[in-house]
């Protein structure tokens, strides 16, 4: 089952609202045509309870199959899809580089996730953040990899504004 935003998840990830979690927030960002078992299996699978919740809430739903039929081949649960020009967003960068910064580096080393929060919330234009960008994704390389980063890097190009 593949599941997409409601009209409520997009006013809460609009700028000055806040009334969920970080992590429901991230989950939210990376949610519009994921598989179901994708988003369950985040946050070392606490995802299920979280993506159960939002569906309960109204943040989430299931993706219209209006135009599916039985010969179409099915998207590998990896390739996640390149968010709509509407999608867009420095914001959306942001949440997705934080996102990466708790996956990555708050249990491992707490205090370098500091750094990386605070900068990312200095960063209020495209250049500042990508260059807050490159320093977490210089670190990803270190601690899990350059395959690693070079996915991370991949997506949050699509989450850029072009």
């Amino acid at each position: 089952m593949l599941l997409q935003k409601t009209d409520k998840a997009r006013l809460e990830l609009s700028p000055g609202v806040r009334t969920l979690s970080l992590r429901e927030r991230s989950l939210l960002l990376l949610a519009d045509g994921r598989p179901l078992a994708e988003l369950e299996a985040m946050y070392n699978g606490l995802g299920a309870e979280m993506v159960r919740e939002l569906i309960r809430q109204g943040y989430l739903a299931q993706l219209a199959a209006a135009h599916s039929n039985s010969e179409a081949p099915a998207e590998p649960a990896e390739a996640a899809p390149a968010p709509t020009n509407a999608l867009r967003s420095l914001a959306g960068a942001r949440m997705y580089l934080f996102d990466m910064c708790e996956r990555m580096f708050a249990r491992r080393d707490p205090e370098l996730a500091e750094q990386f929060r605070e900068a990312l919330r200095a960063a209020r234009d495209r250049e500042s953040m990508l260059e807050v960008g490159e320093g977490l994704l210089a670190e990803i390389t270190v601690q899990a990899g350059a395959e690693r980063a070079a996915s991370v890097r991949e997506r949050m190009q699509q989450l850029l504004p072009a």
